[in-house]
């Protein structure tokens, strides 16, 4: 593993900052946040956030670019989001592979449609997007529970979309298992199909079981087996990728977290191993 930001991450949340700053955990190579959380705060809030960008490594993983979206793209925003990148040293910078805007802003993530023309409207946006930025970024391939106007698969949708772009992928792995449960198809064989030389890092989270067939992606609940499992899986097809864990609410203490970012070491140091015995 090659990556110039670590191994092992953590989602960044301001309820973390006092703990972080107090004693930063020796097994979280790097963090994510939000730009849009970050990019207005002043103060307190400000003060810290600089602190921790000058002591450790930050990805950023963004919420309202709206890549699918027909409005047009938000240059005002790009242009703050490359002065806020330089300023605190961003590694990668990650979008999702989804929209969040029409005639007006939406506090969700919409799934664009799987059609030929949405491939090429949002590849040339996300073109564009780095052509601004003067960067690579990634794109996450999204949990969605509709598929409106669909005309080819999620797996065909997010390949071509990468290739027409030229962009890297964030490979979340919980994503992977919820649509496999909620749209009925095989995780290991979407898993296989992701690209290698593509994934810039992945996410590792938890979600809510509605019912046996629908899985929601909450990001607020401990890791369940079967994605462990699969982040196994992908190591053992991919080889070893930065891996960040996400939890968005219902957030432990900080030191209960830490043991699921250990349980990612463990994943890694499994994968190394046998390794080691193969050769």
């Amino acid at each position: 593993m090659n990556k110039s930001f670590g191994h092992v991450g953590l989602g960044l949340r301001r309820e973390m900052l006092d703990d972080i700053l107090n004693s930063a955990p020796n097994t979280v190579d790097f963090y994510e946040v939000a730009p849009e959380n970050w990019m207005t705060l002043g103060g307190r809030f400000a003060k810290q956030f600089e602190q921790l960008t000058e002591q450790h490594n930050f990805v950023c993983h963004g919420l309202s670019l709206s890549l699918g979206s027909s409005d047009p793209l938000d240059t005002q925003f790009i242009a703050d989001l490359k002065t806020f990148f330089e300023q605190h040293n961003v590694k990668c910078y990650s979008e999702h592979l989804s929209y969040c805007s029409g005639n007006g802003h939406m506090y969700d993530l919409m799934p664009i449609p799987f059609t030929e023309e949405a491939v090429m409207h949002t590849a040339k946006r996300i073109a564009e997007v780095q052509e601004r930025l003067e960067r690579r970024i990634a794109v996450e391939n999204v949990s969605y529970y509709a598929a409106p106007g669909q005309e080819m698969s999620e797996l065909d949708f997010t390949l071509a979309v990468l290739q027409e772009a030229d962009c890297d992928l964030l490979l979340d792995i919980n994503n992977i298992y919820v649509n496999s449960i909620n749209h009925s198809y095989d995780a290991m064989s979407f898993l296989a199909a992701m690209p290698t030389e593509r994934i810039a890092y992945g996410h590792i989270a938890g979600h809510y079981e509605e019912a046996e067939d629908l899985l929601v992606d909450t990001h607020g609940a401990d890791v369940c087996d079967p994605v462990w499992a699969l982040l196994q899986k992908a190591y053992e097809l991919h080889g070893l990728f930065p891996t960040l864990l996400e939890r968005d609410f219902n957030i432990p203490p900080l030191n209960l977290l830490l043991t699921e970012v250990q349980q990612i070491h463990q994943a890694q140091a499994v994968h190394q191993k046998l390794q080691r015995g193969i050769a």
